[in-house]
C-alpha cells in the first residue's frame, strides 16, 4: 500500500514562573517581574491555531507548558500585574522621572522590522529615541509622546489576526493621541484574547484537529533532576558542581502535577510528553511510562548519539539517511515501553532562525522541497519505487512563539502559504504525532539503558551545567533542596508554597541565561528571579535565608569579545542597527580594552551565521576617512582545518611569513572600501587563485556590513570553517585582524 510522506509538526509554547515571591529581594510581591506571558498570549498563541483551523486537512501537535498556563490564568483573572502593565495603566501626569526612563529603555522591546517600523507613530518615536538618545527623549518629550508610546507598545503585540476587530482596527487608524481610557481598553483587549486560548486549543483537539501535548511542571531538565552526574555522558570532562544534585523523586511529583492539570483544563489524559528542552536520559523513562504517557519527542542529535551514528547531510541541507530519523521508535525498559520520535533538527532550525528573512512564498517552497527531497531520497533508497512502501513520519519540533517576531506580519503570509501548499499536495499529510503512532505504532527498538543522556542543543546538557556561574546556581539549588529534605513534615499538603518554591527554582530558563552561551538586557531579572524562589524555600520552612541568595550569582555587565548567541539575519544597509547584530559574535579591535590593534582605524568586529549567508560588520573609529586613515581594500580569506582541497597563499610584503597570516586559503573576497565592488576568488591547483561569480551583499554607510552566501562558499552543512582579514593596497597587506588567531564560523 503506498503512503504519503507523513509530516508532524509540534508547536512548543512556554515561558517561565515571572511571579516573584515576598523574599526580601523583591519590592513589589506577588507581582511580575516580565511581561512576555502577557505579550506573546495577545501575539503568539491563539493565533497559530485559529490559522491552522482554516486548513482543516492539515493536524498538528501544540505543547503547552504547564506554568505558561497558569500565567495565562492570572492574567484572564486580572491578578497578574507586571512592570510594564502597571506603567501601562498609570496617568501620564503621575509618571515621574525613574517611569519616564524606565519607559524609554524598556517600551521598544521588540523586533523593530516587523513590530515598530510598520507603524507610523511607533517608527517616529523609535527614531528620536535611537537617533537624538535618550537623555533628549527625557529633556523633550511631552507627556501625549509617553502615552502613545505606551498604547504602541500594548498595540503592536497584538496579532495582526485581530486587527479587523472593531476596537483594533480603530487604535491602529487613530495612530496618535492616546489617552489613559484608550490604554485601559487595550488591556482588557489583551485579556479578552488570552482568554480564548485554552478553549480554543480544546475544541480543536475535540474536533481531532489538535493534538495538546504537556510537559513538566514547570519545565525542569529531569536527567539532571535525577543526577547533575550525567552531564558527563556527553562531555566525560564537564565541571561538575561542588555538590551533586540528586532528588529522582521530584521527578514524578513534575509529571503528576503536569498531568492532573491537563485533565482539569482539557477533560481528558494527555499522551505525549515534551520533555523540558528535549532532554532524556535512561533514568527518567520509568517514571514517564508509569504516569501513563505513550511518546515523547528529542533531537536528532539524541538519536545519533544513541546509534552511534551521525546524520550526514547533502549540499541541500538534506539527510543522506532518512530511513533511520524518519520513524518513530519503541524505547524497551522494564517498566514498559514508550514511543519516541526525534525532530529534524535543521528543518525546525529553518523555520525556527532563517525563513522570516526569506520572502514568506520563497521560504514556503523551500520547506515544501525540503520534503519533497526526502520523499524522493526514500523511494530511491527503498529500490527507486514510485511511491513510499512505508509509512515515514518526519518530525518539524521548534519553539512555537519566539520566532514569530521576526516574520513580516507575525509569520501569517509564510504560514498562509505553506498551509495552502501543504493542504493541495498529495504526497505530504500532516498529522499529530498520536494519530501516526495509533496507525503505525514504532516497529524500530531502542533498549531503554541505550538511550543517550542529553537535550536538543548538542545531544548535550552544556546549556544548563559546567559553567561557573552554572554550577554555582546549581549548588545553591542543592543547598535550598537539601534544607528542604530536613523538614520532612513539610508536605505538600500542608505546605504547598514550599514545594511550588522548590518548582519554580527547578525550572530550565535560569541555568540557560546562567553564565556563557546566552545573554539578554534581562539577565539581572533572571538572577534575581531564581534567587526569589530559592529563597521562597526558607521563608516557607521559617529557616533563615542564606546571606549570599541576596547577592547576584554572577555579575552582569556588558560583554566584551563573545561568540554569537544565535542565529542573525541583518539587513545589509551600512547602519549597522543594534537589533539585527545583537546576537552576533564581536571582537573588540582597536584599543577599547587598551591592548589590541590601538593604531588600527576599525573600533569593532562583529561576526553571524543563518543558513543563507555568512555576515561581518566593521565599525570604524569615530572620525576615521576611508581614504586616508586605512588602506582601501578589505580582504577575506577563507582558511578550511583538516580538509583536503586546493590552497593559495597571498602576498605578504608587509606582514610577517608567520601563522596565521601565511596560510594557505581555498577563497579570497576582496572588497573595495572607497567603490564598494568586489572580486571573489577560489584556489586551484599549483597555488594559483580563479576568479569566481558571488552574490555578496557590502554596505557602508555607518559601518561595513557584508552578506556572503554559502552557495559561493560552496561548503556542506555542519563544516568547520575560519575566517582572517586583512588590510592592503592595491595589493599589498599592511595589517590583519583579529591579531591573535583566526574567527572560527560553523556552517549551520
Amino acid at each position: 500500500m503506498p503512503h504519503p510522506l507523513y509530516v508532524a509538526f509540534i508547536w512548543h509554547q512556554h515561558q517561565p514562573l515571572y511571579k516573584c515571591r515576598d523574599s526580601g529581594i523583591s519590592v513589589s510581591p506577588g507581582q511580575y517581574r516580565l511581561p512576555w506571558v502577557r505579550l506573546h498570549g495577545t501575539k503568539d498563541y491563539l493565533d497559530l491555531v485559529l490559522l491552522l483551523e482554516r486548513y482543516p486537512k492539515l493536524h498538528q501537535t501544540v505543547n503547552l507548558v504547564p506554568s505558561l498556563i497558569l500565567q495565562l490564568e492570572d492574567y484572564i483573572a486580572g491578578t497578574a500585574f507586571d512592570p510594564y502593565l502597571a506603567v501601562s495603566l498609570t496617568p501620564t501626569e503621575q509618571l515621574g522621572q525613574e517611569q519616564h526612563q524606565f519607559i524609554l529603555e524598556h517600551f521598544f522591546d521588540a523586533n523593530h522590522h516587523t513590530l515598530i517600523d510598520p507603524h507610523p507613530r511607533y517608527a517616529e518615536l523609535y527614531q528620536q529615541r535611537q537617533e537624538k538618545g535618550l537623555a533628549w527623549c527625557l529633556e523633550n518629550w511631552e507627556l501625549q509622546d509617553y502615552s502613545d508610546l505606551l498604547a504602541w507598545h500594548n498595540l503592536a503585540w497584538i496579532d495582526p489576526l485581530f486587527w479587523d476587530d472593531p476596537e483594533i482596527e480603530a487604535w491602529l487608524k487613530q495612530g496618535r493621541g492616546f489617552s489613559l481610557s484608550d490604554r485601559q481598553r487595550i488591556y482588557t483587549k489583551q485579556r479578552q484574547i488570552i482568554s480564548r486560548i485554552i478553549p480554543q486549543h480544546r475544541q480543536m483537539q475535540t474536533a481531532g484537529q489538535l493534538e495538546v501535548t504537556t510537559s513538566p511542571y514547570t519545565h525542569p531538565i529531569l536527567p539532571l533532576l535525577a543526577d547533575t552526574n550525567s552531564g558527563r555522558v556527553a562531555v566525560p570532562n564537564m565541571a561538575l558542581p561542588q555538590h551533586r544534585f540528586q532528588w529522582a523523586e521530584d521527578i514524578p511529583r513534575h509529571l503528576q502535577k503536569a498531568w492532573d492539570l491537563y485533565e482539569d483544563r482539557f477533560g481528558q489524559e494527555p499522551r505525549g510528553l515534551w520533555p523540558s528542552e528535549q532532554s532524556v536520559s535512561p533514568e527518567i523513562l520509568p517514571y514517564i511510562i508509569k504516569q501513563g504517557f505513550n511518546w515523547i519527542c528529542s533531537d536528532e542529535a539524541v538519536l545519533g548519539w544513541t546509534l552511534k551514528h551521525f546524520f550526514h547531510r547533502d549540499g541541500a541541507g538534506n539527510v543522506m539517511q532518512p530511513e533511520l530519523l524518519y520513524r518513530p521508535y519503541r524505547l524497551e525498559t522494564p517498566a514498559g515501553d514508550l514511543a519516541i520520535v526525534f525532530r529534524d533538527h535543521r528543518l525546525s532550525d529553518l523555520i525556527g532562525f532563517t525563513y522570516g528573512s526569506m520572502p514568506p512564498k520563497r521560504a514556503a517552497a523551500d520547506l515544501v522541497g525540503h520534503l519533497e527531497a526526502i520523499a524522493h531520497t526514500l523511494k530511491h533508497r527503498q529500490g527507486g519505487s514510485t511511491a513510499l512502501e512505508h509509512p515515514w513520519l518526519v518530525t518539524i519540533a521548534l519553539d512555537g512563539e519566539n520566532c514569530w517576531e521576526f516574520y513580516p506580519q507575525d509569520g501569517k503570509p509564510f504560514l498562509d502559504n505553506l498551509y495552502q501548499t501543504l493542504s493541495n499536495h498529495p504526497h505530504l499529510k500532516l498529522v499529530t504525532v498520536s494519530e501516526f503512532l495509533d496507525q503505525f505504532p514504532a516497529t524500530a527498538t531502542i533498549p531503554g539503558e541505550q538511550l543517550h543522556s542529553g537535550s536538543w542543543v548538542d545531544g548535550s546538557f552544556t546549556t544548563w551545567i559546567g559553567d561557573p556561574a552554572k554550577n554555582r546556581a546549581w549548588d545553591l539549588l542543592t543547598e535550598a533542596r537539601q534544607a528542604l529534605a530536613n523538614h520532612p513534615e513539610a508536605t505538600e499538603e500542608n505546605n504547598p508554597e514550599v514545594w511550588e518554591a522548590l518548582y519554580a527554582a527547578e525550572g530550565s530558563d535560569w541555568f540557560w541565561w546562567f553564565g556563557e552561551g546566552h545573554s539578554s538586557n534581562q539577565d539581572a531579572i533572571f538572577d534575581q528571579l531564581f534567587r526569589e524562589h530559592l529563597c521562597g524555600i526558607y521563608q516557607a520552612l521559617n529557616e533563615p535565608i542564606p546571606p549570599h541568595l541576596h547577592q547576584p550569582i554572577e555579575a552582569h555587565e556588558a560583554q566584551s569579545d563573545h561568540r554569537p548567541h544565535s542565529f542573525i539575519h541583518p539587513v545589509i544597509n551600512g547602519f549597522g542597527d543594534e537589533q539585527d547584530w545583537d546576537k552576533a559574535g564581536r571582537l573588540e579591535v582597536g584599543g577599547a580594552r587598551g591592548t589590541m590593534h590601538q593604531s588600527s582605524a576599525i573600533q569593532r568586529l562583529w561576526y553571524g551565521v543563518d543558513h543563507l549567508n555568512f555576515y561581518l560588520r566593521l565599525d570604524f573609529k569615530h572620525g576615521i576617512q576611508l581614504d586616508r586613515d586605512l588602506p582601501p581594500e578589505l580582504n577575506l580569506l577563507w582558511f578550511y582545518p583538516d580538509r583536503t582541497m586546493h590552497n593559495s597563499p597571498v602576498p605578504l610584503d608587509n606582514l610577517p611569513a608567520q601563522p596565521p597570516v601565511n596560510y594557505l586559503f581555498h577563497h579570497h573576497l576582496e572588497i573595495n572600501l572607497l567603490t564598494q565592488s568586489i572580486q571573489f576568488q577560489e584556489a586551484g591547483e599549483n597555488y594559483q587563485w580563479h576568479p569566481r561569480a558571488s552574490r555578496a551583499q557590502v554596505a557602508l554607510e555607518r559601518c561595513l556590513e557584508v552578506a556572503v552566501p554559502w552557495a559561493d562558499l560552496q561548503v556542506p552543512p555542519d563544516f568547520p570553517l575560519r575566517l582572517i582579514l586583512m588590510l592592503s593596497d592595491e595589493g599589498s597587506f599592511r595589517e590583519y585582524l583579529p591579531e591573535n588567531g583566526l574567527i572560527p564560523i560553523e556552517v549551520p
